[in-house]
């Protein structure tokens, strides 16, 4: 019976995640001039087009905060139903925009209203899976990223042929919407208010869950200030910096790698989905190996490692198309499937009062990269007309990712969770 909490909440989780994850894959492709006519209705160049890419992380500042700690005082189920209406509403203006400064407003209150949905999230699971379980939980419910492009991509990119980047991006907008009736039914904040599990395994679960936060409240006695005070946040900050750096700006450029090969639409948005497919593939690896060592500095280390490399080999031999290729399907996986193994660190080294804001400023600040990095590299495209040097720009930083990794907090070894006899 404890498996109908992986079958319950993961899903439902995930599938919500993936719907507001659609909206930074399809103006990826909504901005590529060669399968929509986006650019050229609103007037736009390529370093515009890395600024209205990136805008969408200054709105995703502002509720990180405020959102991870309704999460945590609150419930993290009413505050992501606020947020599905929010950015449903503002998803589905962005396929209204007429100008490129319109499109760029709605951008940025579309990162608005995602902003508390990240540390909520966080925040739910750290209500519902122990410390044994939490790397996998978080890949599993983070596969939302690789999948919404890797499922959506083709999606999108057949709705640009047909209908346009209006339409598209105003269909794609009413998925909030269709989700938020199987979110409020099926969510509970925590195993104690959920009918669907046994007494004794509420019993359990609680019991673990109590001690875990107990044990970090006695080791670490620490109050909002001194805890905001502590180098290992700035490291985490940094890194997430670096990691949206690589992360958005290869999603927003990579179709300029897919450029004059005589691709369609359709096949640009299978070219598009592939690495994203692989993406899934080492989240799971990786978090399945996590947890099953107990070890996560490492872990966040060897894909960072792993994603610089490739992506500076990627560029090395982009006269190669197919070389080139398989470099990148290697270099995309590594910021996302890192984010397991160090969502967790925070969620097994901090006290529970603290972790909802943590959550909120990390996830906040280092989203700042998802700005940056389209930014940058929109503009070394536009001055030198290639990726060369922003790719290898961004594969450096990966490198410096991996060296920041040893710097994060160490966790203890989780306790394995022992599954409890069910009368249900």
């Amino acid at each position: 019976m404890e498996q109908r909490r992986w079958l319950r909440i993961i899903p439902v989780a995930l599938l919500m995640y993936t719907i507001s994850y659609i909206d930074r894959t399809n103006v990826s492709l909504a901005l590529d001039p060669k399968i929509s006519s986006m650019m050229k209705d609103l007037f736009m160049d390529d370093r515009m087009k890395g600024e209205a890419a990136g805008i969408f992380f200054f709105g995703y500042l502002m509720l990180q905060i405020p959102g991870g700690w309704l999460a945590s005082r609150w419930s993290a189920r009413k505050t992501i139903s606020l947020c599905l209406i929010a950015w449903g509403l503002c998803a589905a203006g962005c396929g209204l925009a007429h100008t490129f400064r319109q499109f760029e407003v709605m951008r940025f209150f579309l990162g608005v209203a995602e902003s508390g949905v990240f540390p909520a999230t966080l925040v739910l699971l750290a209500n519902w899976f122990p410390r044994a379980e939490r790397a996998r939980a978080n890949a599993y419910w983070q596969l939302c990223q690789p999948l919404a492009v890797a499922g959506s991509a083709p999606a999108t990119g057949w709705l640009l042929g047909a209908y346009g980047w209006q339409q598209m991006l105003i269909l794609e907008g009413m998925l909030p919407f269709l989700w938020l009736p199987v979110w409020w039914f099926f969510i509970r904040d925590h195993p104690r208010e959920a009918k669907w599990i046994s007494a004794e395994e509420k019993n359990h679960l609680e019991t673990i869950l109590q001690n875990e936060a107990a044990e970090l409240e006695s080791a670490q006695n620490l109050s909002w200030l001194e805890r905001f005070q502590q180098p290992s946040l700035y490291v985490m900050i940094a890194l997430y910096f670096l990691h949206n750096c690589a992360a958005y700006g290869c999603m927003t450029f990579f179709t300029t790698v897919l450029k004059g090969r005589g691709f369609d639409a359709l096949q640009y948005g299978f070219l598009f989905a592939i690495p994203y497919g692989v993406t899934a593939v080492v989240m799971i690896l990786n978090s399945w190996h996590s947890d099953r060592t107990g070890e996560r500095r490492g872990h966040v280390a060897a894909v960072y490692l792993m994603s610089g490399i490739s992506l500076i080999l990627s560029v090395m031999f982009s006269q190669y198309f197919w070389l080139s290729y398989a470099f990148m399907c290697l270099a995309i996986p590594g910021p996302f499937a890192a984010m397991a193994p160090f969502w967790a660190i925070p969620s097994e080294t901090l006290p529970r009062n603290v972790l909802g804001v943590v959550f909120g400023a990390v996830n906040a600040f280092g989203n700042l990269g998802g700005f940056v990095g389209p930014y940058i590299i929109g503009t070394l495209q536009d001055k030198y007309h290639s990726t060369t040097i922003a790719f290898s720009v961004i594969g450096t930083g990966m490198l410096i990712c991996a060296g920041l990794a040893f710097l994060l907090p160490k966790a203890g070894r989780p306790v394995t969770l022992t599954p409890q006899p069910s009368t249900a």
